[in-house]
């Protein structure tokens, strides 16, 4: 009779922890894959010319991310639910607009049209969030009337022609500066850091991660799930026309055309900075390092004289690379 020889634990051991440690380093790598990403196209920008790495540069691609930042981080919260906001680019020209309109009315209320510029945007967050929460609209569907409707509203404010004449000081607000930062700038990470704090140290971060991730639970467990879905979408109607301001002032002038495919953009930097666009999977960090991708990647690309055409090419498979990720991701999830 033969002896049973017992297994060699050894390396069954050895073998264990070498498949945890592949898994390991693949998982590390689908999750910082775009900032791996960003640092590589860093690296080559710089290599391959001189003034990318400037400090003249590096304020010209934060000032030119600040108005996608707005929008981008308010497409954050909505996505997170489950959501999505078509609506931004005509909320920023929408607001623009008012904006432009009411100071050449009152040009010495300039104040007064910039808060109407914002409330603006409010009303626009609050048609969606009332249409998503409570008439239970898809959110594609909602967003995209409200999209037409301030769209045309725009173009009804100016009859049809931008706004211009405006006094001098409608400028200013773009001109500002503190620590030789520009104040959309300054917004823009004053806006990160408060979206941060509510979506990872607060209970209602919490809500919107629960709303995103399975409605129904979220409501069995006492989450108000009308509630969270009209405050994502007020959010980012707010900071859409904070954006719409920033950008008047800019040019001094109300455009009806102003934001015109910018939520396409904002998209784009959610998605690429991981999000999932059926919820409930995403960060504000994420987004950041997506938006400041494709800024970087507009850039880098126009330094160094490539075609406008071939950038959308490039941008779109940054896209669908970061689609890809997304679902191989969500596959080892599950």
């Amino acid at each position: 009779m033969t002896a049973t020889l017992p297994p060699d634990t050894t390396t069954l051991t050895e073998q264990s922890s070498r498949r945890f440690s592949v898994k390991t380093a693949q998982s590390f790598l689908i999750k910082r894959s775009m900032l791996l990403i960003m640092i590589l196209v860093v690296v080559y920008f710089s290599a391959t010319n001189a003034r990318f790495g400037t400090l003249d540069n590096l304020q010209s691609i934060l000032l030119a991310a600040a108005p996608f930042a707005l929008i981008a981080f308010g497409q954050t919260l909505v996505i997170l639910t489950g959501g999505i906001d078509l609506s931004v680019g005509s909320t920023i020209a929408l607001s623009a607009m008012v904006a432009a309109w009411m100071a050449q009315a009152n040009p010495d209320q300039l104040g007064l049209a910039f808060a109407a510029a914002i409330a603006t945007g409010v009303v626009v967050g609050l048609a969606n969030g009332a249409l998503v929460a409570f008439l239970h609209v898809p959110p594609f569907i909602a967003t995209l009337a409200l999209l037409t409707t301030a769209s045309g509203l725009a173009y009804v404010i100016g009859n049809g022609a931008p706004i211009n004449g405006l006094p001098p000081a409608f400028g200013d607000l773009a001109k500002f500066k503190l620590f030789e930062l520009p104040l959309a700038v300054i917004v823009m990470i004053v806006g990160f850091i408060v979206l941060l704090v509510l979506t990872t140290r607060t209970t209602y971060g919490t809500r919107i991660y629960a709303v995103g991730g399975n409605p129904q639970a979220a409501s069995i467990a006492g989450v108000r799930v009308p509630a969270v879905l009209l405050s994502v979408y007020v959010v980012s109607g707010l900071l859409a026309a904070t954006s719409g301001v920033l950008l008047s002032s800019r040019v001094i002038a109300g455009t009806p055309s102003l934001g015109s495919g910018y939520e396409l953009d904002a998209i784009a930097a959610v998605v690429i900075g991981g999000a999932s666009l059926m919820g409930g999977r995403g960060s504000l960090w994420g987004t950041a390092i997506g938006l400041l991708l494709i800024q970087t990647l507009n850039n880098g690309l126009d330094l160094m004289l490539v075609p406008s055409y071939w950038q959308a090419v490039i941008k779109g498979a940054l896209i669908a690379a970061a689609v890809a990720v997304d679902v191989a991701a969500t596959r080892r999830i599950r």
